[in-house]
């Protein structure tokens, strides 16, 4: 009797044990499979994780290179480069799920290519007003260079034209005369004879000159270099002008006989100097002698 109640106890404590032994092996089981689970969890994590940086990376580089270009977009550029760089920070620290990430991440991609298509414009942009300042630059340069060309030319020709607009005096003549009390003269060369001397010159006709009044300032000058006549004196550009007598004429761009008398005494005998001025220019010289 006892050695059966001593099996069934036996096989009581066998079951027992059997069954706390299919327990066990579940329970190992169940951990292990949750552990592959979460080792699975934490591989997904990480790659993601490593590829979520990477496209950021990729994100910075390209706003780098951008921003080096300096274009007028540069602010925004930085500003948008330091988003993905405080983003990076934070996926870096991160330790579990980077789905939230991910969302920030196409939001940041999605305003990179609207920047970098909007900074392709400007560049794009800003190349054709290059080349337009460019051109329009050699444009200037070249209307610069004949306008200087221009003013040279013009330069000279009003050089030309006021070289050609002067006046010419020429064929001065001087004439020495016996003026006898009846009027009567009578040319001579001998100095203790005349009391008079008369002096003519040629004014050149010239169409392009100023008509107008003329004055010329006629200086004679005896053998011991005296001025005779009026001795009168004028300032020209600072230089006194002493002359013998003046003669104005109105001049109608054609030619003009002018002749003067320049009366006198006690002359002496010798060579006579006979320059004509125009204001303070000498514009026609001659001589003659009395003896």
């Amino acid at each position: 009797m006892e050695n059966k109640q001593s099996s069934s106890s036996l096989k009581a404590v066998i079951a027992v044990l059997a069954v706390l032994l299919i327990g066990s092996l579940v329970y190992i089981f169940k951990l292990s499979s949750d552990t592959d689970k979460v080792q699975t969890v934490l591989k997904t994590t990480e790659t993601e994780k490593e590829s979520v940086l990477k496209d950021l990376e990729q994100l910075k580089t390209t706003y780098d290179a951008a921003i080096a270009e300096n274009t007028s977009m540069s602010d925004e550029l930085i500003q948008e480069r330091d988003k993905v760089v405080s983003l990076m920070a934070e996926v870096k620290k991160s330790k579990g799920d980077v789905s939230a990430f991910k969302t920030q991440l196409n939001f940041l991609q999605n305003k990179m290519k609207a920047m970098m298509a909007e900074n392709d414009g400007l560049k794009k942009q800003n190349t054709k007003l290059t080349s337009q300042r460019d051109s329009t630059a050699v444009v200037l340069t070249e209307s610069k260079k004949n306008n200087e060309a221009l003013v040279g030319q013009n330069s000279e020709l009003a050089k030309v034209v006021e070289k050609g607009s002067k006046l010419t005096v020429l064929n001065i003549q001087s004439s020495a005369y016996k003026v006898r009390s009846s009027g009567k003269e009578i040319a001579t060369e001998k100095a203790r004879r005349t009391n008079m001397l008369k002096i003519s010159f040629t004014i050149a006709g010239n169409e392009i000159a100023q008509s107008g009044d003329k004055t010329y300032y006629v200086q004679v000058i005896d053998s011991k270099n005296n001025v005779l006549g009026e001795k009168k004196s004028e300032v020209f550009d600072g230089k006194d002008l002493t002359y013998s007598f003046t003669s104005t004429v109105k001049y109608e761009n054609k030619t003009v006989q002018v002749s003067e008398n320049l009366p006198g005494k006690n002359f002496e005998p010798g060579t006579y100097y006979v320059n004509v001025f125009d204001k303070g220019e000498l514009v026609s010289k001659s001589s003659f002698s009395l003896k």
